[in-house]
């Protein structure tokens, strides 16, 4: 067995039931280990998981692509564009495109005996993805809606609803400014809760054809179509290949087709959560220098403390760097302590909150009604090795105290 490994551990193994000075010192540095990684583990898994779902929700209320005409991405009452078949079918052959839809828009005003509020009536075909809405779906069903006929049903958010003291079966009135006034009754057919204000607080979802109607558009017409990108990593690369399939291409109508990415149509939700970067890289910096630190001051007060050890060792022929190499491995000793604790803390905190929520969130505020987390060994393993080199690098420096360490002097040293 290595000597200086067998020494390093004898050194840990020592200090039980011993009244050492060092004990204290030691019990610091590695609760400042525990508690830096446990923050660290904490902290990323609420960022990660806090981005995932605000983005989830974006797309899921939307796309991770949308194509429209050049005044998509400011207005909702837009210019249409024509998405015929033959289009639906090149996005469809695109490489990375899970899923392709129409929709359609109209901002206008419901109305009820005592109460009214802006909205924009969103249409969609019978190709529209469901998945997100039927996980969010509080009350009712969702109806077959289409492109060829009126359904006269509505699916609303649960703010509107609570707001105009609406539910399920009841008809409401909705009204359309333009030249004149146009009315439409439709009948609540489901309640839907995403807490995405920026959607729940405004948008109501009905069928393609009936929005078609009051924009008096023509059937082969809609206000885009939204993009499904099966994996969100290579959004801008897929985005790529569709802006290249449409060139410079106008419908029959002489509109224009544009691409857009979700990110750069809400760039100030996603400015929001690239800065929520930053925060997590700042406290990292900041935890990983206080446990460096409470480690350096923990070995020196060890050096102190075996002063008269180390000039026996010396005495005995040992050179500086072997000595020092027992007191680098000791302090992993202590440091692999310190980051099991802080492992379990942090590791157990993000389970609580995961499977319990006991945190919660203002979800007009934030998004979402608790604190997400999200989990992956890969990183987890990646702040436990970062944090471990990290220590000893930051205790290099500090151990070369061990040369000024003089045999003759030290063996006498009390």
């Amino acid at each position: 067995m290595n000597w200086k490994f067998f020494i390093a551990r004898r050194i840990y193994r020592s200090k039980e039931g011993k009244e050492e000075v060092s004990k204290p010192a030691v019990r610091i540095a590695m609760a400042g280990i525990a508690i830096g990684l446990a923050v660290m583990i904490v902290s990323v898994a609420v960022v990660i998981g806090f981005k995932h779902q605000v983005r989830d929700k974006v797309i899921g209320m939307g796309a991770d692509i949308v194509v429209s005409g050049i005044d998509g991405a400011d207005l909702y009452q837009v210019n249409p564009i024509v998405a015929e078949d033959s289009l639906l079918d090149v996005f469809r052959g695109i490489s990375g495109i899970t899923h392709v839809q129409r929709f359609s828009t109209k901002p206008g005003m419901i109305m009820t005996s005592d109460n009214f509020q802006g909205m924009i009536v969103k249409g969609v075909a019978q190709e529209y993805d469901w998945t997100y809405l039927k996980a969010h779906l509080q009350e009712g069903a969702i109806p077959a809606f289409s492109d060829s006929a009126a359904s006269n049903s509505v699916l609303v958010s649960r703010s509107v609803a609570d707001k105009l003291s609406l539910k399920l079966g009841d008809r409401m009135f909705t009204y359309f400014v333009e030249d004149n006034i146009r009315a439409r009754r439709l009948t609540v057919s489901g309640i839907f809760q995403t807490n995405f204000s920026a959607f729940d607080d405004f948008f109501l979802i009905t069928d393609l054809y009936t929005v078609n109607r009051l924009n008096n558009w023509l059937p082969d017409q809609a206000g885009g179509i939204e993009l499904g990108v099966g994996e969100y990593g290579k959004t801008g690369a897929v985005n790529d290949e569709v802006r290249l399939a449409l060139g410079d291409k106008t419908d029959r109508y002489g509109e224009p087709y544009c691409s857009r990415t979700a990110e750069e149509l809400y760039p100030q939700i996603f400015a929001w959560l690239d800065l929520l970067d930053t925060n997590v890289w700042v406290i990292l910096i900041l935890m990983t220098g206080v446990a460096g630190f409470t480690m350096i001051s923990g070995l020196l007060i060890i050096i102190l403390e075996r002063t008269n050890m180390i000039g026996v060792l010396k005495a005995l022929g040992a050179d500086n760097a072997s000595v020092r190499r027992i007191f680098l491995t000791f302090s992993v000793f202590l440091i692999g302590r310190g980051m099991l604790w802080g492992n379990a803390v942090g590791l157990g905190l993000c389970c609580i909150q995961y499977f319990l929520e006991p945190v919660k969130l203002d979800p007009a505020t934030y998004y979402v009604s608790a604190v997400p987390v999200e989990l992956h060994l890969g990183w987890v393993v990646l702040l436990n090795i970062c944090t471990l080199l990290v220590s000893v690098l930051m205790l290099v420096g500090p151990s070369y105290l061990i040369s000024r360490i003089h045999p003759a002097k030290s063996i006498r040293f009390e």
